[in-house]
């Protein structure tokens, strides 16, 4: 298969607001992708295609026009209550509007057009929110005896179980009912979107993957399958089933 011919994964990027430095006055916000995600689509066999925030609907439906699926990229960051009808609680963490309402109104587009998306930690959110759904703004200190969900220090080796849906699609990837994730997250879903329903759920009762029974291929999950990728199998095939469905749209353009 030539390059040209595989599908076009757009991925999207993520935004530092250098400006906040006072140390660097010449500073300005800066994109960036941990090339992980870029190296999971193309060991899968796709072309990544790095997407920065941009406000205009027209250049992101010139964007959609190209390409075959999307991936919504995790971040240290968190979606302003605001976006989901809630106000604030005092655990907020770095809010980057300019990316949230990129990601917001992409996947809306992404999922009007039934285009194949993946939401990986932060992306399963916004696909949430997206579809109407709520998070929970702080795990610790809303959910009782919760596990540690902020596992950076496990980023390679996995940290604590999900129990995956039976029957769901998830399931149908994976193919086992219980999987070891990697999970960096201090926000998590609350109430599914439209149309979603939970497949994975922590021992804690955390949700941990949503997926949606209206579209094609619209899968979310709060760990980091493409840090795992490369050595367990299970996280590998999320990324294969992935692009599998985005050939399937590439075709039938």
């Amino acid at each position: 298969m030539t390059r040209r011919s595989l599908p076009l994964i757009g991925i999207t990027a993520d935004l530092a607001n250098a400006q906040s430095n006072a140390n660097h006055a010449n500073a300005e916000p800066t994109l960036f992708l941990p090339q992980r995600y870029v190296s999971a689509v193309d060991r899968a066999g796709g072309s990544p295609l790095v997407l920065p925030p941009i406000s205009s609907t027209s250049a992101i439906r010139k964007y959609l026009d190209m390409l075959d699926g999307v991936i919504l990229s995790g971040g240290d960051f968190d979606i302003h209550p605001r976006y989901y009808g809630e106000r604030a609680g005092n655990s907020l963490g770095n809010i980057i509007p300019e990316r949230t309402e990129f990601e917001l109104a992409l996947a809306e587009m992404v999922l009007r057009r039934d285009m194949p998306m993946l939401g990986i930690c932060g992306g399963a959110q916004a696909i949430n929110v997206a579809l109407g759904g709520s998070l929970i703004q702080d795990i610790k200190t809303q959910v009782h005896s919760a596990v540690e969900h902020q596992q950076s220090t496990k980023k390679y080796t996995g940290g604590h179980p999900v129990e995956v849906t039976v029957g769901s699609l998830l399931h149908r990837i994976v193919g086992r009912r219980s999987l070891e994730v990697n999970t960096t997250h201090h926000q998590a879903i609350k109430n599914p979107g439209k149309g979603l329903v939970v497949n994975a759920i922590a021992p804690d009762g955390v949700i941990e993957g949503v997926e949606s029974i209206h579209h094609t291929f619209v899968l979310g999950v709060q760990w980091h399958p493409e840090v795992l990728a490369g050595r367990r199998l299970p996280h590998r095939r999320l990324f294969s089933s992935f692009l599998g469905r985005c050939q399937v749209f590439r075709r039938g353009r």
